[in-house]
């Protein structure tokens, strides 16, 4: 059910409200590099993601292992030792 302005605007309001009077609690807070670590994982993590569907992309065309491990920067042999058992093949 959608809903009206008015639900909005008290929604808003309320938010600002809690805002407001948030006190931080300890715990509540982490050091700065520990935000980073966990950014740069995830950023990892999607560039992984990013691979192996690029690589099975690539396979689906019947690109060579040889190529793919030209592109990765690795051997033949190394790109499917990593790859060949997570790609997906259509």
């Amino acid at each position: 059910m959608p809903r009206s302005i008015q639900d909005i605007l008290d929604h808003a309001d309320e938010l600002a409200e809690r805002f407001e009077n948030y006190e931080p609690e300890p715990g509540d807070e982490r050091p700065v590099e520990e935000y980073l670590l966990e950014r740069a994982a995830l950023a990892r993590a999607r560039s992984e993601r990013q691979i192996v569907d690029a690589i099975t992309a690539a396979r689906s065309k019947q690109v060579s292992w040889t190529r793919i491990g030209e592109l990765l920067g690795t051997s033949a042999q190394a790109a499917q030792q990593r790859y060949g058992n997570v790609i997906t093949t259509s």
